[in-house]
């Protein structure tokens, strides 16, 4: 008896915790879905278009001034993330913004997307062309 009252305590705290960690995970990846739609439509994109996977990464590559063949390298081990680390880069020079907030885009996009869609930054268009 008193074990089954521990089994069930155990599993309580479990749920909760799971609970607690879903929820995290939701606000996170909501707000990331936001942030992208933030800066597609900023850069005169669909921002539908941050849901849809694959097609995301064409129209970041757009916007980053890069061909769509590059697509093809997101698909090659270590060489898809030189190809991100660039793009982030690339797309933080065509709102205006640093090599730094570029690095920032492709270390930590989840922080760093939100900041850039719902910052006044403007899009000016691709530097890399």
């Amino acid at each position: 008896m008193m074990q089954t009252a521990l089994v069930m305590a155990q599993q309580s705290s479990n749920t909760a915790g799971e609970l607690i960690f879903t929820v995290v995970y939701l606000a996170l990846v909501i707000l990331v879905i936001a942030g992208f739609w933030r800066v597609f439509s900023k850069a005169g994109e669909p921002g539908w278009a941050a849901i849809i996977p694959i097609f995301n990464v064409y129209i970041l590559l757009k916007i980053a001034g890069r061909p769509w063949w590059w697509l093809i390298l997101y698909f090659i081990p270590i060489v898809s993330l030189v190809i991100w680390v660039v793009v982030s880069v690339d797309i933080a020079k065509a709102f205006g913004k640093g090599t730094g907030f570029g690095i920032g885009l492709a270390l930590l996009p989840f922080i760093f997307f939100p900041v850039l869609g719902f910052s006044d930054a403007q899009y000016q268009g691709p530097v890399s062309r």
